[in-house]
Protein backbone atom coordinates (compact mmCIF):
# COMPACT_ATOMS: atom_id res chain seq x y z
CA UNK A 1 0.00 0.00 0.00
CA UNK A 2 1.44 3.43 -0.89
CA UNK A 3 1.61 6.30 1.57
CA UNK A 4 -1.12 8.22 -0.25
CA UNK A 5 -3.60 5.41 0.31
CA UNK A 6 -2.52 5.06 3.95
CA UNK A 7 -2.96 8.81 4.42
CA UNK A 8 -6.53 8.54 3.08
CA UNK A 9 -7.29 5.63 5.45
CA UNK A 10 -5.75 7.58 8.35
CA UNK A 11 -7.89 10.64 7.68
CA UNK A 12 -10.98 8.44 7.40
CA UNK A 13 -10.15 6.71 10.70
CA UNK A 14 -9.48 9.96 12.55
CA UNK A 15 -12.72 11.41 11.21
CA UNK A 16 -14.56 8.34 12.44
CA UNK A 17 -12.86 8.62 15.82
CA UNK A 18 -13.72 12.28 16.15
CA UNK A 19 -17.34 11.51 15.13
CA UNK A 20 -17.75 9.41 18.28
CA UNK A 21 -17.11 5.90 17.26
CA UNK A 22 -16.00 4.63 20.68
CA UNK A 23 -18.12 2.51 23.00
CA UNK A 24 -18.16 2.71 26.84
CA UNK A 25 -15.34 0.20 26.66
CA UNK A 26 -13.79 1.41 23.43
CA UNK A 27 -14.99 5.03 23.31
CA UNK A 28 -18.23 4.76 21.29
CA UNK A 29 -20.81 7.54 20.87
CA UNK A 30 -23.36 5.36 22.68
CA UNK A 31 -21.34 5.83 25.83
CA UNK A 32 -21.43 9.57 25.29
CA UNK A 33 -25.21 9.57 24.92
CA UNK A 34 -25.49 7.60 28.13
CA UNK A 35 -23.25 9.89 30.16
CA UNK A 36 -24.86 13.15 29.09
CA UNK A 37 -27.78 12.40 31.37
CA UNK A 38 -25.46 12.91 34.39
CA UNK A 39 -24.02 16.40 35.07
CA UNK A 40 -20.73 14.85 36.16
CA UNK A 41 -20.61 12.81 33.00
CA UNK A 42 -21.47 15.89 30.92
CA UNK A 43 -18.44 17.60 32.40
CA UNK A 44 -16.43 14.49 31.64
CA UNK A 45 -17.62 14.51 28.02
CA UNK A 46 -16.68 18.17 27.72
CA UNK A 47 -13.26 17.31 29.08
CA UNK A 48 -12.92 14.43 26.61
CA UNK A 49 -14.00 16.66 23.75
CA UNK A 50 -11.31 19.12 24.77
CA UNK A 51 -8.81 16.30 24.77
CA UNK A 52 -10.00 15.20 21.32
CA UNK A 53 -9.60 18.75 20.07
CA UNK A 54 -6.14 18.81 21.61
CA UNK A 55 -5.23 15.52 19.99
CA UNK A 56 -6.58 16.75 16.67
CA UNK A 57 -4.43 19.87 16.98
CA UNK A 58 -1.49 17.64 17.86
CA UNK A 59 -2.24 15.50 14.79
CA UNK A 60 -2.37 18.56 12.56
CA UNK A 61 0.91 19.74 14.03
CA UNK A 62 2.48 16.37 13.39
CA UNK A 63 1.10 16.34 9.84
CA UNK A 64 2.70 19.74 9.29
CA UNK A 65 5.93 18.39 10.74
CA UNK A 66 5.68 15.37 8.45
CA UNK A 67 5.09 17.58 5.43
CA UNK A 68 8.08 19.67 6.44
CA UNK A 69 10.23 16.58 6.82
CA UNK A 70 9.15 15.31 3.43
CA UNK A 71 9.94 18.63 1.88
CA UNK A 72 13.42 18.56 3.32
CA UNK A 73 13.75 14.84 2.51
CA UNK A 74 15.15 14.23 5.97
CA UNK A 75 12.84 11.37 6.75
CA UNK A 76 12.77 7.80 5.49
CA UNK A 77 9.85 5.37 4.99
CA UNK A 78 11.05 3.38 7.97
CA UNK A 79 10.95 6.46 10.21
CA UNK A 80 7.48 7.29 8.97
CA UNK A 81 6.29 3.80 9.73
CA UNK A 82 7.61 4.05 13.25
CA UNK A 83 5.82 7.33 13.92
CA UNK A 84 2.50 7.19 15.83
CA UNK A 85 0.92 9.03 12.93
CA UNK A 86 0.75 5.69 11.12
CA UNK A 87 -0.38 2.29 12.28
CA UNK A 88 2.50 0.07 13.32
CA UNK A 89 3.26 -2.98 11.22
CA UNK A 90 0.77 -1.88 8.59
CA UNK A 91 0.16 -4.39 5.86
CA UNK A 92 -0.93 -3.71 2.30
CA UNK A 93 -4.60 -4.31 1.61
CA UNK A 94 -5.60 -3.64 5.25
CA UNK A 95 -7.39 -0.58 6.67
CA UNK A 96 -6.74 0.91 10.06
CA UNK A 97 -8.71 3.38 12.12
CA UNK A 98 -7.11 5.48 14.75
CA UNK A 99 -9.60 5.67 17.61
CA UNK A 100 -9.54 7.45 20.92
CA UNK A 101 -9.48 5.00 23.80
CA UNK A 102 -10.78 6.98 26.75
CA UNK A 103 -9.26 6.51 30.13
CA UNK A 104 -10.81 3.79 32.21
CA UNK A 105 -13.00 5.00 35.00
CA UNK A 106 -13.65 3.29 38.25
CA UNK A 107 -16.07 3.96 41.05
CA UNK A 108 -15.29 4.88 44.63
CA UNK A 109 -17.80 5.24 47.41
CA UNK A 110 -17.28 8.15 49.75
CA UNK A 111 -19.31 9.25 52.77
CA UNK A 112 -20.10 12.95 52.48
CA UNK A 113 -22.00 15.28 54.78
CA UNK A 114 -25.35 16.12 53.23
CA UNK A 115 -26.83 18.16 56.03
CA UNK A 116 -25.34 19.30 59.31
CA UNK A 117 -26.84 18.33 62.61
CA UNK A 118 -29.61 20.67 63.72
CA UNK A 119 -32.53 20.92 66.07
CA UNK A 120 -36.21 21.01 65.22
CA UNK A 121 -38.81 22.36 67.57
CA UNK A 122 -41.97 20.37 67.19
CA UNK A 123 -45.17 21.52 68.80
CA UNK A 124 -47.28 18.59 69.77
CA UNK A 125 -50.86 19.84 69.85
CA UNK A 126 -53.13 18.94 72.68
CA UNK A 127 -55.07 15.76 72.12
CA UNK A 128 -58.75 15.75 72.88
CA UNK A 129 -61.33 13.05 72.95
CA UNK A 130 -65.08 13.19 73.18
CA UNK A 131 -66.30 11.55 76.36
CA UNK A 132 -69.68 11.13 77.93
CA UNK A 133 -69.68 12.94 81.23
CA UNK A 134 -72.23 13.31 84.00
CA UNK A 135 -72.38 16.96 84.93
CA UNK A 136 -74.33 18.84 87.59
CA UNK A 137 -77.20 20.81 86.14
CA UNK A 138 -78.58 22.07 89.46
CA UNK A 139 -76.85 22.10 92.81
CA UNK A 140 -78.26 20.35 95.83
CA UNK A 141 -80.48 22.54 98.04
CA UNK A 142 -82.84 22.30 101.02
CA UNK A 143 -86.32 23.57 101.82
CA UNK A 144 -88.33 23.82 105.00
CA UNK A 145 -91.61 21.95 105.04
CA UNK A 146 -94.23 22.67 107.68
CA UNK A 147 -95.75 19.61 109.27
CA UNK A 148 -99.23 20.70 110.48
CA UNK A 149 -100.38 19.97 113.99
CA UNK A 150 -102.28 16.76 114.50
CA UNK A 151 -105.58 16.93 116.35
CA UNK A 152 -107.81 14.30 117.82
CA UNK A 153 -111.28 14.32 119.42
CA UNK A 154 -111.30 13.40 123.11
CA UNK A 155 -114.03 13.17 125.74
CA UNK A 156 -113.22 15.37 128.64
CA UNK A 157 -114.96 16.38 131.87
CA UNK A 158 -114.55 20.05 132.06
CA UNK A 159 -115.39 22.49 134.76
CA UNK A 160 -118.34 24.55 133.82
CA UNK A 161 -118.22 26.64 136.91
CA UNK A 162 -115.46 26.57 139.43
CA UNK A 163 -116.00 25.98 143.07
CA UNK A 164 -117.13 29.11 144.88
CA UNK A 165 -118.52 30.22 148.18
CA UNK A 166 -121.25 32.55 149.27
CA UNK A 167 -122.15 34.23 152.53
CA UNK A 168 -125.58 33.25 153.79
CA UNK A 169 -127.34 35.18 156.48
CA UNK A 170 -128.65 33.04 159.35
CA UNK A 171 -131.72 34.90 160.63
CA UNK A 172 -132.13 35.56 164.27
CA UNK A 173 -134.49 33.35 166.21
CA UNK A 174 -137.11 34.94 168.30
CA UNK A 175 -139.16 33.91 171.31
CA UNK A 176 -142.26 35.38 172.82
CA UNK A 177 -141.85 36.89 176.28
CA UNK A 178 -144.38 38.79 178.51
CA UNK A 179 -143.11 41.92 180.08
CA UNK A 180 -144.65 44.73 182.08
CA UNK A 181 -143.69 47.96 180.80
CA UNK A 182 -144.27 51.31 182.35
CA UNK A 183 -146.91 53.04 180.53
CA UNK A 184 -146.64 56.15 182.58
CA UNK A 185 -144.32 56.84 185.43
CA UNK A 186 -145.52 57.67 188.96
CA UNK A 187 -146.49 61.34 189.34
CA UNK A 188 -148.25 63.81 191.46
CA UNK A 189 -150.83 66.21 190.27
CA UNK A 190 -153.35 68.59 191.75
CA UNK A 191 -156.87 67.59 191.44
CA UNK A 192 -160.01 69.27 192.46
CA UNK A 193 -162.21 67.60 195.01
CA UNK A 194 -162.15 66.38 198.48
CA UNK A 195 -159.42 64.29 199.69
CA UNK A 196 -161.84 61.47 200.32
CA UNK A 197 -162.55 61.14 196.79
CA UNK A 198 -158.95 60.34 196.00
CA UNK A 199 -158.38 57.88 198.78
CA UNK A 200 -155.03 57.29 200.25
CA UNK A 201 -153.27 58.67 197.36
CA UNK A 202 -153.77 62.21 198.64
CA UNK A 203 -150.58 63.53 199.77
CA UNK A 204 -151.81 66.87 200.82
CA UNK A 205 -154.77 69.16 200.40
CA UNK A 206 -155.14 72.80 200.03
CA UNK A 207 -157.84 75.24 199.55
CA UNK A 208 -157.92 77.78 196.98
CA UNK A 209 -159.16 81.22 197.23
CA UNK A 210 -162.46 80.14 196.02
CA UNK A 211 -162.74 77.49 198.49
CA UNK A 212 -162.10 74.66 196.34
CA UNK A 213 -160.22 71.86 197.72
CA UNK A 214 -157.28 70.94 195.75
CA UNK A 215 -155.67 67.65 196.43
CA UNK A 216 -152.24 66.71 195.54
CA UNK A 217 -152.86 63.30 194.36
CA UNK A 218 -150.06 60.81 193.84
CA UNK A 219 -150.65 58.86 190.70
CA UNK A 220 -148.64 55.69 190.74
CA UNK A 221 -146.77 54.51 187.81
CA UNK A 222 -148.86 52.60 185.34
CA UNK A 223 -147.62 49.43 183.91
CA UNK A 224 -148.82 47.39 181.03
CA UNK A 225 -148.12 43.77 180.34
CA UNK A 226 -147.11 43.27 176.81
CA UNK A 227 -146.07 40.28 174.84
CA UNK A 228 -143.23 40.72 172.50
CA UNK A 229 -140.80 38.72 170.44
CA UNK A 230 -137.33 38.94 171.58
CA UNK A 231 -134.19 37.68 169.82
CA UNK A 232 -133.47 34.29 171.05
CA UNK A 233 -130.44 33.89 168.77
CA UNK A 234 -129.10 36.92 167.06
CA UNK A 235 -128.82 36.87 163.30
CA UNK A 236 -125.49 35.56 161.99
CA UNK A 237 -123.82 34.78 158.63
CA UNK A 238 -122.25 31.62 157.33
CA UNK A 239 -120.06 30.80 154.36
CA UNK A 240 -121.57 28.25 152.06
CA UNK A 241 -119.28 26.45 149.62
CA UNK A 242 -120.76 26.02 146.19
CA UNK A 243 -119.11 22.98 144.58
CA UNK A 244 -117.64 23.23 141.11
CA UNK A 245 -119.85 22.23 138.28
CA UNK A 246 -118.48 19.84 135.63
CA UNK A 247 -119.68 18.77 132.23
CA UNK A 248 -118.55 15.98 129.93
CA UNK A 249 -117.79 17.35 126.51
CA UNK A 250 -116.06 16.24 123.31
CA UNK A 251 -113.34 18.51 122.08
CA UNK A 252 -110.59 18.48 119.54
CA UNK A 253 -107.24 18.61 121.14
CA UNK A 254 -103.75 18.88 119.63
CA UNK A 255 -102.16 15.50 119.67
CA UNK A 256 -98.94 16.77 118.11
CA UNK A 257 -98.00 20.40 117.64
CA UNK A 258 -97.03 21.78 114.23
CA UNK A 259 -93.37 21.33 113.39
CA UNK A 260 -91.00 22.00 110.50
CA UNK A 261 -88.55 19.71 108.82
CA UNK A 262 -85.73 20.33 106.37
CA UNK A 263 -86.04 18.43 103.11
CA UNK A 264 -82.85 18.00 101.10
CA UNK A 265 -83.35 18.44 97.38
CA UNK A 266 -80.64 16.38 95.66
CA UNK A 267 -78.50 17.85 92.92
CA UNK A 268 -79.67 17.29 89.38
CA UNK A 269 -77.28 15.72 86.90
CA UNK A 270 -77.35 15.26 83.15
CA UNK A 271 -75.25 13.22 80.76
CA UNK A 272 -73.59 15.29 78.06
CA UNK A 273 -70.79 14.80 75.55
CA UNK A 274 -67.79 17.01 76.19
CA UNK A 275 -64.35 17.30 74.68
CA UNK A 276 -61.84 16.39 77.31
CA UNK A 277 -58.15 17.10 77.06
CA UNK A 278 -56.19 13.87 77.14
CA UNK A 279 -52.71 15.19 76.55
CA UNK A 280 -51.92 18.89 76.93
CA UNK A 281 -50.05 20.70 74.21
CA UNK A 282 -46.34 20.45 74.63
CA UNK A 283 -43.13 21.38 72.91
CA UNK A 284 -40.59 18.83 71.92
CA UNK A 285 -37.11 19.56 70.71
CA UNK A 286 -35.87 16.96 68.33
CA UNK A 287 -32.20 16.65 67.64
CA UNK A 288 -31.76 16.12 63.94
CA UNK A 289 -28.51 14.25 63.45
CA UNK A 290 -26.23 15.12 60.64
CA UNK A 291 -27.09 13.35 57.45
CA UNK A 292 -24.48 11.55 55.49
CA UNK A 293 -24.76 9.90 52.15
CA UNK A 294 -22.73 7.38 50.31
CA UNK A 295 -21.66 9.08 47.09
CA UNK A 296 -20.28 7.02 44.30
CA UNK A 297 -17.68 8.94 42.36
CA UNK A 298 -16.09 8.02 39.09
CA UNK A 299 -12.32 8.10 39.28
CA UNK A 300 -10.11 8.09 36.26
CA UNK A 301 -7.71 5.21 36.03
CA UNK A 302 -5.06 6.05 33.50
CA UNK A 303 -5.28 8.59 30.69
CA UNK A 304 -6.88 8.81 27.30
CA UNK A 305 -4.87 7.29 24.50
CA UNK A 306 -5.03 6.90 20.74
CA UNK A 307 -5.06 3.40 19.31
CA UNK A 308 -4.86 2.02 15.81
CA UNK A 309 -7.56 -0.50 15.13
CA UNK A 310 -7.84 -2.64 11.98
CA UNK A 311 -11.27 -2.23 10.39
CA UNK A 312 -13.16 -3.20 7.27
CA UNK A 313 -12.85 -0.60 4.56
CA UNK A 314 -13.40 -0.21 0.83
CA UNK A 315 -10.46 -2.55 0.17
CA UNK A 316 -11.85 -5.57 1.99
CA UNK A 317 -15.53 -4.60 2.33
CA UNK A 318 -16.56 -6.79 -0.56
CA UNK A 319 -20.10 -7.96 -1.19
CA UNK A 320 -19.03 -11.52 -0.36
CA UNK A 321 -17.51 -10.51 2.99
CA UNK A 322 -20.59 -8.44 3.89
CA UNK A 323 -22.86 -11.32 2.90
CA UNK A 324 -20.80 -13.67 5.11
CA UNK A 325 -21.17 -11.25 8.03
CA UNK A 326 -24.93 -10.89 7.46
CA UNK A 327 -25.47 -14.65 7.30
CA UNK A 328 -23.40 -15.24 10.46
CA UNK A 329 -25.27 -12.56 12.34
CA UNK A 330 -28.61 -14.07 11.36
CA UNK A 331 -27.40 -17.54 12.42
CA UNK A 332 -26.44 -16.14 15.82
CA UNK A 333 -29.88 -14.62 16.38
CA UNK A 334 -29.29 -11.08 15.21
CA UNK A 335 -31.26 -9.25 12.54
CA UNK A 336 -28.83 -7.90 9.91
CA UNK A 337 -31.57 -6.99 7.49
CA UNK A 338 -31.66 -8.46 3.98
CA UNK A 339 -28.72 -10.69 2.99
CA UNK A 340 -27.72 -8.46 0.09
CA UNK A 341 -23.97 -7.94 0.58
CA UNK A 342 -24.49 -4.25 1.34
CA UNK A 343 -23.26 -2.79 4.66
CA UNK A 344 -26.38 -0.93 5.65
CA UNK A 345 -27.39 0.60 8.94
CA UNK A 346 -29.19 -2.54 10.20
CA UNK A 347 -26.18 -4.75 9.42
CA UNK A 348 -23.81 -2.32 11.16
CA UNK A 349 -26.11 -2.13 14.18
CA UNK A 350 -26.38 -5.92 14.47
CA UNK A 351 -22.59 -6.33 14.05
CA UNK A 352 -21.91 -3.79 16.82
CA UNK A 353 -24.44 -5.52 19.08
CA UNK A 354 -22.74 -8.86 18.50
CA UNK A 355 -19.28 -7.32 19.11
CA UNK A 356 -20.45 -5.72 22.34
CA UNK A 357 -21.97 -8.98 23.59
CA UNK A 358 -18.75 -10.85 22.65
CA UNK A 359 -16.39 -8.36 24.27
CA UNK A 360 -14.90 -7.29 20.96
CA UNK A 361 -14.03 -3.75 19.84
CA UNK A 362 -16.77 -1.94 17.99
CA UNK A 363 -17.73 1.50 16.76
CA UNK A 364 -20.78 3.26 15.52
CA UNK A 365 -19.62 3.52 11.90
CA UNK A 366 -17.18 0.66 11.34
CA UNK A 367 -16.78 -3.07 11.86
CA UNK A 368 -13.52 -4.13 13.47
CA UNK A 369 -11.53 -6.88 11.78
CA UNK A 370 -11.69 -8.93 15.02
CA UNK A 371 -15.49 -8.89 14.81
CA UNK A 372 -15.47 -9.85 11.09
CA UNK A 373 -13.04 -12.74 11.75
CA UNK A 374 -15.23 -13.88 14.67
CA UNK A 375 -18.19 -13.98 12.26
CA UNK A 376 -16.21 -16.19 9.79
CA UNK A 377 -14.75 -13.67 7.33
CA UNK A 378 -11.36 -14.78 6.01
CA UNK A 379 -9.29 -11.88 4.84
Amino acid sequence: MNQKFMKACLVTAITAALAGCATPEWGSSKSTATTTADPDQSALISEQQSKINSLEAELNAKESQLASQRASQQTTPAAAASSDLFPPNAEPGHCYARVLIPAQWGQTTETVLVREASERVEVIPARYETVTERVMVKEASARLETIPARYETVTERVMVRPESSRIEEVPATYKTVSEQIMVSPARTEWKRGPASSFGASVVQTSTTDTGEVMCLVETPAQYKTITRKVVDTPATTRQVTIPAEYKTIEKTVMAQPATTREITIPAEYDTIEVQKIVTPAQERRIEIPAEYDEVTKRTQQGTDKMEWREVLCQVNMTAGNIRTIQTALRDKGYDPGPIDGVLGGQTLKSANAYAKASGLPYGSNYIAIATAEKLGVRL
